[in-house]
């Protein structure tokens, strides 16, 4: 009897051993293969999320069979406590494991609607973008300047608390007033920018910030970042050139940034500035005049004046011998490069060409002739 007793005994250690392995061979087929999506879906993690919480969910959204075996696979690897707080892309067919390895990679998030904050010249606006999950693009959802009514489409999604990436994107060539006043008006911000920061010392860029991000902590980062890259550009300047500081760097930087919106004309731009500065001429230029009459503070609205072009400000280039006092602008990373590593030329002067870049020439004559070129292009286009 005994013997049959262990015999039975044994037979079901060994069954149930098998069934044990089938069921773990089965755990792992399911853990690493194709899994139930037939469209990728962008999957939040919440900050400060359990394991359990985000397997159900991963389930109730249909992208694993199996919020056990989904738990199971992230205990046995050891990264039940990896998870990262963030929005993720999760594409069709991705298997358990694949899913496991986009939420703890640590990687950036991949929102699914990003606002960018754009501030520019003359306005700023708030754009809503959609990303179109398993496509390469993105779609405008909704578009607002600050003061005008708030689009339902954005202010449902804020409403319903849809996670989504923010950026303040500052386009070169801005104010520190200009940005300082666009910043205050972006409700999504919070805090206080107690002044205004120096001219031309924040760094037109692209940044990343957080709903409910305190507005200080913005300018601080733009400040540090123009702080970084000019220290950058002023190691790396031209030898003999007639600039005395990285003040006098920034200054020019900003005359550059102002004077031309065509990246390939930069240096030469710069070139013609040094060429003057060298040769003791004054820099003639206009923004410097229109910068002495707006401060900083919006834009000028109109054209210069002949008693402005003659006015004695500090800002009067066509009146005072080299650079104004300050920059007069918030210049990118390549107008201050542009302004300590110019273009090797002869040129001293240039005027628009129509086109939206502008013609250079070495002398006074070749420079009326293309002077008188552009104003029988602003004749034409009166006309029209």
């Amino acid at each position: 009897m005994w013997r049959a007793l262990a015999s039975n005994m044994l037979t079901l250690l060994i069954v149930g051993f098998l069934a044990l392995v089938a069921v773990i061979a089965w755990g792992q087929r399911s853990f690493t293969g194709q899994g139930p999506l037939a469209e990728p879906i962008f999957f939040e993690v919440p900050r400060g999320a359990s394991l359990t919480r985000i397997a159900d969910a991963l389930e109730a959204e249909g992208a694993v069979s199996s919020a056990v075996i989904f738990r199971l696979g992230a205990q046995y690897t050891e990264r039940e406590g990896d998870l990262k707080f963030g929005s993720y892309e999760i594409p069709a067919g991705a298997s358990m494991a694949d899913v496991l390895d986009i939420l703890t990679a640590g990687g950036a998030a991949s929102f699914r609607y990003v606002a960018t904050y754009q501030i520019r010249v003359d306005d700023a606006e708030l754009r809503l973008r959609e990303r179109i999950p398993g496509e390469d693009r993105d779609e405008l959802v909704a578009s607002f300047a600050p003061g005008e009514p708030v689009p339902a489409a954005y202010a449902e999604l804020v409403a319903a608390g849809t996670p989504m990436a923010y950026r303040v994107a500052i386009a070169e060539g801005v104010t520190s007033w200009q940005i300082v006043d666009a910043l205050r008006k972006a409700d999504f911000l919070s805090g206080e920018i107690a002044e205004v920061p120096p001219e031309g010392s924040l760094a037109p860029d692209t940044y990343e910030v957080a709903r409910g991000g305190d507005r200080a902590d913005i300018i601080a980062a733009m400040s540090e970042a123009q702080t970084r890259i000019l220290a950058q550009a002023w190691a790396a300047r031209d030898a003999e050139l007639p600039l005395e500081s990285p003040k006098e760097a920034l200054i020019l930087a900003s005359i550059i940034e102002k004077e031309t919106s065509v990246p390939e004309e930069r240096e030469v731009v710069s070139s013609v500035f040094v060429n003057r500065l060298n040769r003791g001429m004054r820099l003639q230029t206009d923004p410097t005049v229109i910068y002495g009459i707006t401060n900083g503070v919006g834009v000028l609205g109109r054209g210069l004046r002949r008693s402005e072009l003659r006015g004695a400000t500090p800002y009067n280039t066509y009146v005072i011998p080299g650079l104004p006092p300050t920059p007069i602008a918030n210049p990118g990373r390549e107008a201050i490069f542009a302004a300590v590593q110019p273009a090797e030329t002869d040129y001293i002067f240039f005027v628009a060409d129509g086109t939206g870049g502008h013609a250079f020439s070495r002398t006074l004559a070749e420079h009326n002739e293309n002077v008188a070129r552009w104003r029988a292009i602003e004749r034409s286009r009166e006309a029209n």
